[in-house]
């Protein structure tokens, strides 16, 4: 008889408790550090050679309100998820989405005929485009919170297909994380990590860039290998039992399809024209920031004429079509924004719940209906955002028993008197599990970068190929690291069991981290631009 598997918060809470264990067993330990401005943005970093063993804080009772306070330094994507979930919820009861998936899977159909098509996989092929597009947009701008509002779609997505729950978020969440930590431009970290080690921004490009195409094909290959053995046996899936909640999700909303237009469409289509129409006066020129570059581009006029022309289309037929034309420039704004103007979960928050409103209103339904659905997918959805601000409490209680210092101090002194490949791959070691206590790669940048760039100095290694190091270490990890927020979020979403979710990951992270460690011996035996 095989044992039930523990619930994620049972897990995170473990983890809280065995954290809490090792501040009664690692010595205390502070660096000193100094305010500086990183890109824009103040950072607290690292002052080199300052680190000073001081009287560790064993935490007791503090495991319980770890809870609150992690919580509490979480708010942002507990509020963010909460949001994203009441608006999506107004959006499906419309069943706009299950429209369009019918209507996407209707349109492969057409391509089955074509020999070449047929060879390679029409599935095949969506889902490599689909994986691309989220790997450029962690690699290029750091897409991480943001996949959680994808999840919504593309789970319901892969059910439909044949597939599983974990192909769905494996199409935007891995795929951004494969682009994150094969990171080309991306500002939060290797825009970060090289300013702190004074290099020039964005430099070395070349090899990360072939790089990044590198860990894709891995990556890429493993998801297309688990999709085709899901299509053909799909009980062969570790989810099977759970996705039975969104396989009857989709089969309810299949019967409940009625197609309809109401006039309030129109009347939203007219509103979100003018308001755009306003807004291209406004911002007539949108900079959009890619790396270092920056592109001049009429963003919004753009978006505001393809609106007026696709949105009136739209509304020849069914308001379910309108609706999804509402998803779609939605994401469109959300790209704008992040690049040109440094949006972030507040923002994109907002623009959602604009989002679900506009989508709620098109399709006939009352403000007190919008308010009700609203707050019907918040509760939904309430399970995942709450599992946030425990995950959180980890950290708080490393922290706060001031071990996560000495953690760092202990394993850099052990760098020494190693070779260059040996002390490459160890700093690439101590990244990533130093990833599991810290997530945040800003974070993590501004903690180790100062000494780790001047370390690499010491012993003869490229300040390039440190970075390198940094960026491989706290990129692959984030996909199953519990002390990730976004992580807990995106399988809480998708009704995925973290156990199942490892199980699953298992084989392809390790992968990942081999593959990582071969692509960082040429940075220390090979003469690379930029190294």
């Amino acid at each position: 008889m095989l044992k039930k598997i523990p619930h994620t918060y049972v897990i995170i809470f473990g983890i809280i408790l065995l954290s809490a264990v090792m501040t009664w067993i690692v010595p205390g330990g502070e660096y000193q550090r100094e305010t500086v401005d990183v890109n824009g943005v103040t950072r607290q970093v690292v002052v080199n050679n300052s680190f000073q063993y001081k009287d560790h804080q064993p935490q007791t009772w503090q495991v319980f309100s770890a809870f609150f306070t992690g919580f509490n330094n979480a708010a942002g994507i507990f509020a963010f998820i909460l949001i994203i979930g009441g608006a999506f919820w107004i959006i499906n009861d419309s069943k706009s989405i299950d429209v369009g998936i019918g209507s996407f899977l209707d349109s492969l159909k057409s391509f089955e005929h074509v020999k070449w098509i047929q060879k390679i996989g029409v599935d095949n092929i969506i889902f490599v485009m689909i994986m691309l597009m989220f790997s450029i947009f962690g690699a290029v701008f750091g897409m991480s919170e943001e996949t959680i509002a994808f999840i919504i779609i593309f789970v319901p997505l892969s059910i439909k297909m044949g597939y599983d729950s974990i192909l769905g978020v494996a199409l935007c969440f891995v795929a951004a994380g494969l682009g994150f930590a094969g990171a080309i431009l991306n500002p939060f970290t290797i825009g970060i990590a090289q300013w702190l080690s004074n290099l020039t921004l964005f430099s070395g490009i070349e090899y990360r860039l072939f790089c990044w195409i590198v860990i894709n094909l891995v990556g890429f290959t493993f998801i297309l290998r688990y999709a085709h053995k899901i299509r053909k046996n799909p009980q062969a899936s570790l989810v099977y039992e759970e996705d039975e909640f969104w396989r009857k999700k989709n089969e309810e909303n299949e019967n409940a399809i009625e197609y309809f237009l109401p006039k309030q469409a129109f009347f939203v289509y007219t509103i979100i024209s003018i308001l755009l129409v306003i807004t291209s006066f406004e911002y007539t020129e949108t900079t959009l920031k890619i790396g270092q570059a920056e592109i001049g581009v009429y963003a919004f006029p753009i978006i505001t004429l393809l609106f007026v022309v696709l949105g009136a289309l739209s509304l020849r037929k069914t308001v379910h079509y309108f609706v999804l034309n509402l998803l779609l420039f939605t994401i469109m704004l959300l790209i704008v924004g992040v690049m040109g103007y440094g949006w972030y979960v507040g923002e994109i928050a907002s623009l959602f719940l604009g989002m679900g409103i506009a989508g709620g209103i098109a399709a006939g339904n009352s403000s007190n209906k919008i308010t009700k659905l609203f707050i019907e997918g918040a509760a939904d959805i309430l399970s995942a955002a709450l599992v946030v601000g425990l995950a959180g409490g980890i950290i708080v209680i490393l922290q706060d028993g001031r071990i996560i210092d000495t953690i760092l101090y202990s394993i850099s002194t052990a760098m020494n008197d190693m070779g260059k490949v040996s002390s490459v791959s160890m700093m690439y070691f101590f990244q990533t599990c130093l990833n599991i206590i810290i997530p945040s790669g800003s974070g993590k940048a501004a903690l180790t970068m100062p000494m780790m760039s001047q370390f690499s100095d010491l012993i003869g290694i490229s300040r390039q190929a440190t970075v390198m190091a940094f960026q491989f270490g706290d990129g692959f990890t984030n996909m199953i690291t519990p002390t990730s927020g976004i992580l807990v979020g995106v399988l809480g979403v998708a009704k995925i069991p973290y156990p199942k979710w490892v199980k699953w990951l298992t084989p392809l992270m390790i992968v990942l981290i081999i593959t990582g460690l071969l692509l960082l011996i040429p940075t220390v035996t090979m003469t690379l631009n930029g190294f």
